[in-house]
């Protein structure tokens, strides 16, 4: 049995993680430590494209990184640039011909394409390239991006990626090597973040900061909405071809999916879910005796609501972290198995308390459920939710995997009808405006979909009823 179907399927998966390098003596090996760092961003492959200045070389498999790559397999990935890739499959199933990087041979040379985020013109676009001819090997809209760029007359490959790209509608950071030179794109609405590095003499871009941090590279700053970056022998080169665009940064970014030491948008991770925590227990405190997250995801916020409250924060629930990909379940039942093997409730801990709860959200509220239960066997007086983020109640369609609107249960259930699902004695959220005003005072420049069902670009109605029938509901 799939450990992550058990587990995961009450939660939203992260999108992609992205990295490239230029100028490392060994660039794949830092590609592979990168990619570790961010291996919370995708689970289900991982990719790296290096070049050696006259060859590109791929290796991409299913599975977590340190399970794909060792010691001989990189040493198969030569040359001072390297691109990577996890993956989580938002378009496109996940099997081994979805994985990232995407490589294709083409009239000026090779090119490698790693890509986070959705484009939400991408099957119209691929339906009108099949039709003139266009032969695609997978089913990601990534593959779109390559094709467009591989169909571009013009001669510079920044002028190619520059051409593609305003045709395509929808979320996307990218890497793109080629055998000389690597690029960096972040859409003009910047909805998945990127940053650049530097290390020693050698360039870095990644999804996420902390992956600066375990190669010992230094942040320089944030890619820009709209900038392309062109990193070459002759050093960096910035564009801005595109008509600036109302940004729209992923909120989930904070509430949920970064790890906790990354640095987006200008903000850390923690921080931001420490103070949203604070808020919470400001909007919706509780008389109770003690505070305890939901490991790990819960934590930050547990201890900024525990602060702002004065309630004292204990960690009641352990999770186990040497949780394997698939386990055997035995054939006699035992009560919420898939929950249980993840956490376990500490009784001298909670019996006889009044807990609080903490989690950063409720997806189908099914282990929301499991975990209250729990808590309540191991002697809870009562049991109050709290989450660090409002109602999900919409499905996102710019890169991160959701479940359909109508498995939300925030899109059909009143936050008392929930309560009385989970069991709770009682369940409180984060306010939108409280959400917003935590993260940054100036609120505009978030795409809170997931939440308000206000979605920043359009779709074209055919996509969009083809996201339909991949059960993407409206």
């Amino acid at each position: 049995m799939l450990l992550k179907g058990i587990l995961m399927r009450d939660r939203f998966r992260e999108e992609c993680g992205i990295f490239g390098i230029y100028g490392a003596p060994e660039a794949s090996n830092l590609t592979y430590l990168a990619l570790y760092a961010m291996q919370h961003r995708g689970q289900e492959s991982a990719g790296i494209v290096s070049s050696d200045g006259e060859k590109l070389y791929h290796e991409v498999s299913m599975g977590l990184v340190a399970d794909i790559f060792n010691e001989e397999r990189l040493k198969r990935l030569p040359g001072r640039i390297a691109i990577g890739h996890n993956r989580y499959s938002t378009t496109g199933s996940s099997l081994i011909k979805n994985a990232q990087p995407v490589l294709m041979e083409y009239l000026r040379g090779s090119l490698a394409l790693g890509h986070n985020g959705n484009l939400v013109n991408g099957l119209k676009i691929r339906d009108e390239l099949e039709h003139r001819g266009s032969i695609f090997r997978s089913s990601t809209d990534s593959e779109v991006i390559l094709h467009l760029i591989a169909m571009s007359r013009e001669k510079k490959l920044v002028d190619r990626i520059t051409e593609a790209l305003k045709r395509i509608k929808g979320a996307y950071s990218l890497v793109v090597v080629s055998e000389k030179e690597l690029i960096a794109v972040r859409d003009p609405h910047g909805f998945r973040p990127l940053c650049l590095g530097r290390l020693g003499d050698a360039h870095v871009v990644s999804s996420e900061s902390c992956a600066l941090d375990l190669i010992e590279a230094t942040y320089v700053r944030e890619i820009e909405p709209g900038e392309i970056l062109r990193i070459d022998e002759n050093g960096i080169e910035s564009f801005k071809p595109f008509p600036p665009k109302k940004y729209s940064h992923c909120i989930f970014e904070f509430v949920y999916f970064a790890r906790p030491d990354s640095c987006l948008f200008g903000k850390n991770v923690y921080t931001v879910r420490k103070n949203l925590g604070r808020t919470l227990a400001r909007e919706a405190g509780v008389d109770a005796d003690i505070v305890i997250p939901v490991p790990d995801s819960g934590v930050p916020a547990a201890l900024g609501y525990a602060e702002e409250s004065g309630i004292p924060l204990e960690m009641g629930l352990i999770r186990n972290h040497y949780v394997g990909r698939t386990f055997i379940e035995p054939r006699q039942s035992i009560r919420h198995f898939g929950v249980k093997i993840k956490l376990n409730a500490i009784r001298d801990c909670i019996k006889g308390k009044r807990v609080v709860v903490i989690d950063d959200s409720i997806v189908r509220g099914t282990t929301s459920r499991k975990i209250i239960q729990m808590i309540r066997s191991a002697g809870a007086k009562e049991v109050h939710m709290r989450i660090s983020s409002p109602p999900t109640a919409n499905p996102c369609y710019y890169g991160i995997d959701t479940p359909t609107k109508s498995e939300l249960i925030g899109s059909s259930h009143s936050v008392k009808e929930i309560g009385k699902y989970i069991t709770a004695d009682s369940v409180a959220y984060l306010s939108l405006e409280g959400l917003k005003s935590t993260v940054h005072p100036d609120q505009e420049n978030y795409c809170c979909a997931c939440f308000n069902g206000e979605y920043p670009v359009e779709f074209p109605w055919k996509d969009y009823s083809q996201l339909i029938l991949f059960g993407k509901n409206p």
